[in-house]
C-alpha cells in the first residue's frame, strides 16, 4: 500500500507514525497499572522499551546511513524513533562537539498526559523509567554513551519551561555499557532481520540517506520517495518490537491467558486511534470501503507487510476481506498477529470502527488462498458500533488529537561554541 501513496502522503504519514508508537504506551500503561500497579507498569516500561530500542535504532542506522559514533549519530536515530515523535515530544538538540551535546524537551506530550495523575506517576516515568531507557537508546551508536539529566519533572515551579533538560557525553576511558539482557530475545526475533523495501540510491526526487549534517527539524517532503516508503516501513516496524518487549515482560510477571488479555486490550487501543489518525492525514477521513481498505493495509499495527503479510481487500462497495496468512515472520515471533489468527478480533474492529462505526467485523474462518492456508475476515455494513473501552483509554492522551505543524524546511543543526 505505502507504494500507492503519493510522495506528499508519505511525508505526512512518516510523523503520524511516530505518534503512533508513543501511543501504544498510552494504550498499554492503563492495564498494567490495574494489572500490576504503578510499579509493575513501570517495570515493564523499562524492559519493552530497553528490549526494542537497541534493535529497531541500528535497523534505522543501517537503512538510512548513519554509521558514526558520536553525538550527531545519536540524534539522528532520536530524531526517527517513536520515543521521541516531533513536536509532540518537541526535542531541541544542542551539539557541542563530536562527542558533547545536550537536549531539552520544550513541549513533552507525555508529560503532561502524566501530570494530572500526580507526582509520583511523574517520577516513575521521568527518573525510574527514563534514566535506563535512555542509555539503552544511546548504545545503539556508542557503549560508552551516556545521557544524564540537567533537571527534570516534577516540575517546580509547576509551570517550568522547558520541560526538563539532559546531557549527552561520550568519554572515551569510561565503561562500555552491556547489551541489556531483555534486548537479546529480542535480536533472535524475525523483527530484527525482516528486510524491507530497498531505498533508491540513485533517486533524485529527495534525500536517500541520512550521512550529511544533523538538522534541527527534519522535514520529511525532502526525502525522496523510496526512502520514506523505508521509512515508514521501520517506523512500523518499531511497533511490532516495541509490542514483543511488551509482550515479553508482560508474561515474566502473568500466567500466559492472562498476558494475552493485556496485550490484546493494548492493541485493540492502538489499533483504533491509529486507523483514525491515518485515515485522518492520507485518506482525507473517508468512510468507504475503498478508505477502510486503505485504512487497515496503513496502519502501523497490522504492518509491514513483508512482516505480517496481512492485507486488506476490496469485494465490493460493501464488504472487505481481511487476509491473514499462517505462514509469516509475525506469526513466527508470536506477537500481534498471533491474536488475529486465534480469533481475537476486537482490534480489527477498532479500527474498522475509527473509519465508520457502521463497519461490521465478521467470524474469521480458515481458508486455503493460492495454496497457502489464511484466516479471512470479511468485513461488511451492519449496525453502528460503539466506542471500544481500549480506545476511549487512549483518547485521554492529548496525542490522540495532536496537530502537527508545518515548521519549514530543514537547517542544519549548528555547533554551539562553548
Amino acid at each position: 500500500m505505502t507504494n500507492r501513496l503519493t510522495h506528499d502522503q508519505l511525508a505526512t504519514l512518516v510523523p503520524e507514525l511516530l505518534l503512533t508508537g508513543q501511543l501504544i504506551d498510552r494504550s498499554g500503561m492503563a492495564h498494567l497499572i490495574a494489572a500490576f500497579g504503578r510499579d509493575g507498569m513501570g517495570e515493564v516500561a523499562i524492559e519493552e522499551w530497553m528490549a526494542a530500542s537497541p534493535v529497531y535504532t541500528g535497523r534505522i542506522r543501517a537503512a538510512l546511513g548513519i554509521d558514526g559514533d558520536g553525538v550527531a549519530d545519536m540524534i539522528k536515530c532520536l530524531q526517527l524513533d517513536i520515543g521521541a515523535p516531533p513536536q509532540f515530544m518537541d526535542f531541541r538538540y544542542r551539539i557541542d562537539d563530536e562527542y558533547h551535546g545536550s537536549f531539552v524537551l520544550d513541549h513533552c506530550g507525555a508529560l503532561l498526559d502524566v501530570e494530572p495523575m500526580g507526582d509520583e506517576y511523574v517520577t516513575t516515568m521521568c527518573h525510574t523509567i527514563e534514566d535506563p531507557t535512555f542509555d539503552a537508546t544511546a548504545i545503539a551508536t556508542n557503549r560508552r554513551a551516556r545521557i544524564r539529566p540537567v533537571h527534570r519533572p516534577p516540575r517546580v515551579p509547576v509551570d517550568r519551561s522547558p520541560h526538563c533538560e539532559w546531557t549527552i557525553t561520550i568519554e572515551p576511558d569510561r565503561d562500555e555499557l552491556p547489551l541489556p539482557e531483555v534486548t537479546k530475545p529480542m535480536l533472535a526475533t524475525r523483527a530484527a532481520t525482516i528486510e524491507l523495501s530497498q531505498i533508491d540510491a540513485d533517486a533524485t526526487d529527495g534525500l536517500v540517506d541520512y550521512r550529511g549534517p544533523v538538522v534541527d527539524d527534519l522535514a520529511f517532503d525532502e526525502w525522496s520517495t523510496s526512502a520514506l516508503v523505508r521509512i515508514v516501513e521501520e517506523v512500523t516496524l518499531q511497533h511490532q518490537l516495541l509490542a514483543l518487549g511488551f509482550l515479553d515482560s508482560v508474561r515474566r510477571r502473568t500466567d500466559e491467558a492472562t498476558a494475552d488479555d493485556i496485550f490484546d486490550k493494548q492493541l485493540t487501543g492502538i489499533a483504533g486511534i491509529a486507523a483514525e489518525r491515518v485515515a485522518a492525514a492520507v485518506l482525507d477521513s473517508k468512510t468507504d470501503a475503498a478508505a477502510l481498505v486503505d485504512a487497515l493495509n496503513l496502519n502501523p499495527v497490522f504492518g509491514p507487510v513483508q512482516y505480517t503479510g496481512f492485507r486488506a481487500e476490496l469485494i465490493d462497495d460493501e464488504h472487505v476481506e481481511v487476509h491473514i496468512p499462517h505462514t509469516s515472520a509475525a506469526l513466527e515471533d508470536g506477537g500481534w498477529m498471533r491474536l488475529l489468527v486465534s480469533g481475537r478480533l476486537a482490534s480489527l474492529q477498532a479500527a474498522a470502527t475509527a473509519i465508520d462505526p457502521t463497519w461490521v467485523v465478521g467470524e474469521s474462518i480458515e481458508a486455503e488462498v493460492d495454496g497457502s492456508e489464511e484466516t479471512v475476515v470479511r468485513i461488511g455494513r451492519g449496525e453502528a458500533q460503539r466506542e471500544c473501552g481500549e480506545v476511549a483509554i487512549v483518547r485521554f492522551s492529548a496525542g490522540s488529537s495532536f496537530t502537527f505543524t508545518d515548521r519549514g524546511p530543514s537547517r542544519p543543526l549548528p555547533l554551539s561554541v562553548v
